[in-house]
């Protein structure tokens, strides 16, 4: 019964968590979205912990880059 339920928790799709309009994408300008995906120390947050889709996680990453690129987040933490 208890192997069952492991194989249930791995089989569950992820949930769109951004909730973006359709047609809408992660902007890098949009500094509070972003804000949610970096660790107080400047990290980013790892794809199995804010449970974010791959092709979200991909998105996330390139907005977060391009943001400290442009200086609108730093590289490092407070």
């Amino acid at each position: 019964m208890e192997m069952r339920k492991f194989q249930d928790r791995r089989d569950r799709r992820r949930v769109r968590r951004l909730n973006l309009e359709k047609g809408k994408e992660v902007d890098y300008k949009d500094e509070r979205l972003i804000r949610r995906f970096i660790t107080d120390r400047g990290k980013i947050v790892p794809r199995r912990i804010c449970r974010l889709s791959a092709k979200d996680m991909r998105a996330v990453t390139r907005a977060i880059k391009r943001a400290r690129q442009m200086a609108l987040i730093p590289y490092v933490g407070e």
